[in-house]
């Protein structure tokens, strides 16, 4: 039975999406609609600098299904959680950077956004069939020098989170098991490794998203930043990949209390992902820069489990997907931020 099959248990179904303006979030609720579920996201408008109107994400606070709105307001996920089948919980402040920077923000959206939502589920647990925590690789730690790339992270390995936004993580995986341990619940912890994809968009002052940040910088003739050299390496899972492993979580029997890994099992080094990029902009240079405070040296992802669980594998791998992104750049010039045209400006 094929993806699209299995998820066809969702049809008629109502899901909780928090983050619903981001770009994972926003990609649930289109395959939701798709489905013949009924979504109902929630987010921050300033998730991604609009204001109001559809986002990059194609996502708008005037769509009958979204909701503009912060998952600290617990009247506002009481109502959200009351009236669905299952909760994906997206929201988080996911940048490295920016958790390091502003740890109070970090915790007010990862730790007290998190339990706001998990206190909901809990109180809705005759009705919620099952809460999907969207966790993160970076629970595992600084990972391996990327001269040995097959270095792997696995479900049973030690946690030795390295950065603020990976502590935050950990704890939003114990307090799911927590809030959620008594038998009349279900819920599901999925760790996504390095999420791409179109139409992914850079942060000011962030070092995530390395397939956007190369794409665009070489679009604008600036020159491609390998932090550390490059030598990190990183699993890259397809936002559309991603989608599908987590409303699998959601609808899948085996996957009820489970922790699983998506990753595609491949590790591809910062500097091929440079490589890849210049097969499309020959010209645009690379230069050495220093490897940030918190940026892991990585792995890939030990998929045993996800396999076993999800019966499932990933059907984008990263050469497609990073040509996939740079066409999609081409068509929509326009996703480009004025902060970093700025910048090509200032430097021309």
């Amino acid at each position: 039975m094929n993806t699209t099959d299995r998820l066809a248990a969702l049809s008629g179904a109502t899901v909780a999406v928090t983050g619903g303006f981001g770009l994972v979030g926003s990609r649930i609720v289109h395959k939701l609609r798709a489905l013949g579920a009924t979504p109902l996201a929630v987010g921050r408008l300033d998730a991604y600098g609009f204001v109001s109107g559809p986002s990059v994400f194609d996502i708008s606070p005037a769509d009958p299904d979204v909701l503009a709105g912060d998952i600290t307001d617990a009247a506002l996920m009481d109502y959200l959680v009351g009236r669905a089948d299952y909760v994906i919980h997206a929201a988080a402040l996911a940048d490295v950077a920016e958790c390091t920077r502003n740890p109070a923000a970090a915790l007010q959206a990862n730790i007290q956004g998190t339990q706001t939502v998990l206190d909901a589920a809990a109180r809705h647990s005759s009705t919620l069939k099952r809460l999907v925590f969207v966790s993160s690789a970076s629970v595992y730690g600084v990972g391996a020098d990327s001269t040995t790339q097959g270095a792997r992270f696995s479900e049973d390995d030690p946690l030795r989170p390295a950065s603020v936004y990976a502590n935050t993580k950990l704890w939003g995986e114990h307090q799911t098991a927590l809030t959620l341990g008594g038998a009349d619940n279900s819920y599901t912890v999925v760790r996504y490794f390095s999420v791409y994809g179109e139409p992914q968009v850079v942060k000011e002052n962030s070092h995530s998203w390395v397939v956007a940040w190369f794409a665009m910088r070489a679009a604008l003739g600036l020159p491609l930043h390998l932090n550390g050299g490059g030598r990190q390496v990183r699993d890259f899972v397809h936002v559309d990949d991603i989608a599908d492993a987590t409303l699998l979580a959601a609808v899948t029997d085996r996957a009820d209390r489970a922790t699983v890994n998506v990753g595609t099992g491949r590790a591809t080094s910062i500097r091929q992902v440079a490589d890849l990029v210049r097969r499309h902009y020959p010209g645009a240079p690379v230069c050495d820069t220093p490897r940030p405070e918190g940026d892991p040296l990585g792995a890939c992802a030990d998929i045993t489990r996800m396999r076993q669980v999800l019966n499932w594998t990933p059907q984008v791998d990263v050469t497609t997907g990073v040509d996939r992104y740079l066409q999609w750049l081409q068509r929509t010039p326009e996703a480009i931020p004025g902060w970093l045209r700025a910048q090509a400006l200032a430097a021309a």
